[in-house]
């Protein structure tokens, strides 16, 4: 048996205010293509399938085509849980339909404990494998709050709800595992020693969590992770493994090599781990440094050769806001039809300040108020410049708050 795991598609996810629907849509292409290629018989997807919990119509179409065009390939069942990003009725809206195509979902953790629990069988209609499919774990679904407990004390129940939530399992995948039958789990957290990305939101349970392989049982033959967008194993546990998202969600992923993870099973045992990259459809490229430097790297920029031209996130240091910086930068693309938008970023760099110098600023500042202090940072950014508009924004701000400290 041949499977496949994938995560965090964030499908409608955009960039600022740019559509990322082409690159999901290569990628979903690609992957239906590679389920038949590479004679994928399971599909696993380990949570946030879509970037928010009311996804827009083009990410449900996004969703609904490719389950539809799954089932032109070999593969006979699909797995989905949620993830922090998605919406448990939402995804589990159709979960009764969907089963009859044999896609199984699991939004949320379920009222009965053994709905996590899917049985997968071969073509001939013998059982061969076990998914735990384990969703993200709620606060609320693994442990009761306590008062006043310190933050030690709860990430030490945080962690110890998510590893008591897996370990309940055992005694449901005993006759299983001596049947020979493999058994995989899946999850949506934050492990301790992981590398994250920018794009990753923070998550509750997760991120206080944090834990460790060695909090999962043994008896799972593989662990198929989601929420961490680069791809990695946990604990040089070899088994235990995010596959990271398929496209670059951030800026910081630049340098990412994006892939989802093939499994073969025998007999019982895992015969086969292997990495798949996926193409990359859109290069997003980060420059960064000084005006001058930025410039020249801009200038030497080469055609990554995807299908869509990049995205450029620059990163310019300066110590003064520079006003026509859009228009220097697109000046130096004109020639360039591989690169489609930039995402200027003005860094500020203030000269070093001695303590007695930063202790008189400070003491400076608890002197001002709110009002003043404001038009000082307008002042700061933007020298020379009257921001009428700003000004008029920051009044209704400090309208509205002390009509809502009126309130209390």
């Amino acid at each position: 048996m041949r499977i496949l795991h994938t995560a965090d598609w964030h499908l409608g996810k955009r960039l600022e205010q740019s559509e990322r629907t082409d690159e999901h849509q290569a990628f979903l292409n690609w992957l239906t293509a590679t389920l038949q290629t590479e004679k994928i018989d399971v599909l696993i997807v380990a949570g946030d399938i879509f970037d928010t919990g009311s996804p827009s119509n083009t990410a449900f179409e996004q969703y609904y085509d490719f389950l539809r065009q799954v089932k032109n390939t070999c593969c006979r069942e699909v797995v989905i849980i949620g993830g922090n990003h998605d919406s448990i009725s939402t995804l589990n809206a159709p979960q009764s339909l969907l089963k009859y195509f044999n896609v199984h979902i699991v939004g949320g953790v379920p009222e009965e404990f053994t709905d996590q629990i899917i049985e997968i069988n071969g073509p001939e209609g013998q059982l061969e494998l076990v998914v735990c499919a384990v969703p993200f774990l709620r606060d609320r679904d693994i442990r009761l709050s306590i008062a006043g407990e310190t933050l030690e004390e709860r990430e030490a129940r945080l962690k110890q709800g998510i590893s008591d939530h897996y370990h309940r399992f055992l005694t449901h995948i005993t006759d299983y595992k001596l049947n020979k039958i493999p058994v995989i789990a899946t999850g949506h957290l934050f492990a301790a020693g992981s590398v994250t990305s920018d794009s990753e939101k923070e998550i509750h349970v997760g991120n206080l969590g944090q834990i460790g392989g060695d909090h999962f049982p043994s008896a799972f033959d593989y662990v198929a992770l989601g929420h961490l967008h680069r791809p990695q194993l946990i604990n040089q546990m070899n088994h235990i493994r995010y596959s990271g998202s398929p496209i670059p969600l951030s800026f910081s992923e630049t340098e990412d090599k994006k892939q989802v993870i093939l499994l073969e099973f025998k007999e019982g045992n895992m015969t086969s781990l292997r990495g798949l990259e996926v193409p990359c459809s859109r290069k997003l490229i980060r420059i960064k440094g000084d005006f001058e430097k930025v410039k020249t790297k801009l200038v030497l920029l080469e055609d990554p050769g995807t299908i869509y031209p990049a995205w450029v996130e620059v990163q310019v240091e300066t110590e003064t806001f520079i006003f026509d910086l859009d228009e220097q930068l697109n000046s130096l693309i004109a020639g360039k039809p591989f690169i489609d938008r930039l995402f200027p970023r003005q860094i500020r760099i203030r000269a070093a300040q001695n303590l007695d110098e930063q202790t008189a600023e400070a003491m400076a500042l608890t002197d001002l108020d709110p009002k003043t202090v404001f038009i000082k940072k307008c002042q700061s950014e933007y020298p020379g410049e009257e921001q009428p508009d700003l000004l008029r924004a920051f009044h209704e701000v400090l309208e509205y708050m002390a009509q809502k400290e009126d309130r209390a």
